[in-house]
């Protein structure tokens, strides 16, 4: 049996005092969680239901008219879950899809998606109240509950810490991505890199200086070579002079 999040009374909070939520589990271990609450639905002047609805052009008796078009986006921001708005105002996901994409529907498209971030919102809250207070879990003993016990999900607070604090928390581990100019890391890590990267271009430097330097010293010894052989072809003609020259 399904509950419906919105109208569902057996709550641990009194849905007649202000700002109290709805459990939308029907399971008592479950409503402990805030996860399992619906937020009440938006004021009806609210600005997320001022929207400009779709209007059709020839209305059926099951379209989804502006004041339903309400109503999904009211259930939808007090809910965070698609299906559950669309059962409480009684249409199906195939309709309200199909109507987000029709042309004249932009306004009710951008509520839709402003619905949905209110619903992420309250579950990023839900994700740090765990990571703060802990979650209480019961101890089972002979099947009865003889006490509780406090869970602090370390994971999850590294999480939120890296998302909520990347230029100090992602660099303690793998999460480089997340560096940015300025940190100490990022700085340390763009020094390295311009010191090996000044590093390998003095060695190309000094590579072409050695290169040039064989070069001038090859051209020397070549010059040298060139002025002997020189030298001994003038001492060679001179010697054939002095012995008469060369015999025909």
């Amino acid at each position: 049996m399904e509950v419906d999040p919105l109208s569902h009374s057996d709550s641990l909070d009194d849905p007649g005092e202000p700002g109290a939520m709805l459990c939308a589990s029907a399971r008592p271990w479950k409503r402990t969680s805030r996860t399992a609450f619906a937020d009440l639905p938006p004021e009806p002047d609210d600005p997320l239901l001022g929207f400009a609805p779709y209007l059709h052009k020839q209305p059926r008796r099951n379209s989804i008219t502006p004041d339903r078009q309400r109503e999904f986006i009211a259930a939808l921001a007090a809910t965070g879950i698609v299906t559950q708005a669309a059962r409480r105002m009684g249409a199906s996901l195939e309709a309200l899809y199909r109507l987000r994409h029709q042309p004249g529907a932009e306004g009710f498209a951008a509520a839709w998606e402003l619905a949905i971030d209110r619903g992420i919102a309250r579950l990023e809250d839900c994700a740090l109240e765990r990571a703060i207070a802990g979650e209480e879990r019961p101890i089972v003993r002979g099947g009865e509950v003889v006490g509780t016990w406090r869970r602090y999900d370390t994971a999850l607070l590294l999480f939120l810490l890296r998302q909520r604090r990347g230029q100090r928390w992602a660099a303690n581990g793998t999460h480089y991505a997340a560096l940015r100019p300025g940190h100490p890391v990022y700085e340390r890590l763009r020094g390295e890199w311009e010191a090996q990267d000044a590093a390998d271009a003095q060695a190309v430097y000094d590579s072409i200086d050695a290169m040039i330097d064989q070069m001038r010293l090859n051209s020397i010894a070549n010059a040298a070579l060139l002025a002997e052989d020189a030298l001994e072809e003038e001492e060679d003609d001179e010697e054939l002079e002095g012995n008469g020259g060369p015999t025909g």
